[in-house]
């Protein structure tokens, strides 16, 4: 009986061995199981980086754990109270680093989505100041019967305007520009021309004198305009001395104009005030390079023609 009892015991510490062994498993694989251990990577200020292996998960707690503690000036992304992102990464920065941008994060954004959280418009009362051109006033002087030489009274000067204008930029380029004012600060002074078509008669005055054809226009008041001014001759023509207007050329009276100066068109030009036809052209030809901005003067060779060139003359033109 008494070997029956011990047998009995023998049996059931055995059994009772048996079932710590399993519940000390049992707790072992739970505590496992709830402290899954990651590999996280520590990234320095200076570049360097360890890995470390640890079942926390705060930032804090890693860092503490593993006895790294950060300067006055530097920064922990992510910051100490979050937990560790996918990237199982820490990342210790200088306060004067900007924080890298992990790639994924900013290839899902488009430039045009990036640009339009940034758009800044602003609008700004811009004033500027122009010219205003002057007016050229002539004065026929010719009716007093003095002997009046042509000669400048008021020399012309620009006058000045002031305009504010509203502009719109968006991001430092500008989008649009209103006028919101005009204001003439100074009036422009004319310019004002005496002129005299008095010419002393010659001894052999013939129908193209320039004494006809000052005559013809007296009375009149011309248009004063710029014109750019080259000469041609017979020998530039191919021999050829016969005008468009049918009358031949002659030097110091014919010139060819563009379409808008009709044949018969007298015109003035004081450069030429001293030369032998005081200055006076009638326009009797025409040209294929000739434009209304264009004038070109019949002279007697070609060496004439070249001396003179081109040049940008005041003319009176008399319609």
């Amino acid at each position: 009986m008494k070997t029956d009892d011990k047998l009995s015991m023998r049996i059931i510490r055995k059994i009772a061995f048996v079932s710590i062994v399993f519940v000390c498993i049992f707790a072992i694989g739970v505590m496992a199981a709830k402290s899954e251990v990651n590999s996280v990577t520590i990234i320095f200020a200076d570049d360097c980086e360890t890995t470390v292996m640890t079942a926390k998960t705060l930032v804090a707690d890693i860092l503490a754990e593993n006895h790294i503690i950060l300067e006055a000036d530097e920064r922990v992304y992510p910051d100490f109270d979050s937990n560790l992102d996918l990237t199982k990464t820490i990342t210790i920065t200088k306060a004067t680093e900007e924080r890298k941008v992990i790639a994924e994060e900013v290839e899902s954004i488009s430039t045009e989505e990036i640009l339009g959280k940034y758009i800044t418009v602003t609008e700004k009362i811009i004033t500027e100041q122009i010219e205003i051109p002057y007016e050229t006033i002539t004065k026929d002087v010719s009716s007093s019967g003095t002997e009046t030489k042509n000669k400048v009274l008021q020399e012309g000067e620009n006058g000045i305007k002031e305009i504010k204008y509203k502009v719109q930029y968006q991001n430092e380029e500008e989008k649009s520009r209103e006028m919101i004012s005009e204001t003439v600060i100074k009036e422009p002074v004319p310019k004002i021309i005496q002129i005299s078509t008095k010419v002393v008669a010659r001894s052999s005055v013939s129908r193209n004198s320039s004494a006809n054809i000052a005559a013809s226009v007296q009375g009149k008041t011309p248009s004063v305009v710029t014109l750019n001014t080259s000469a041609y001759c017979a020998a530039s023509c191919g021999g050829n001395t016969r005008t468009a207007s049918g009358a031949p050329a002659s030097s110091w009276h014919t010139v060819a104009a563009g379409r808008g100066y009709p044949a018969g068109t007298v015109i003035y030009i004081p450069y030429f005030a001293n030369k032998p036809n005081g200055g006076w052209f009638v326009v009797q030809d025409t040209g294929g390079a000739i434009t209304n901005n264009h004038l070109d003067i019949w002279m007697n060779s070609m060496s004439e023609c070249l001396s003179f060139g081109r040049r940008n003359l005041e003319c009176h033109i008399y319609r």
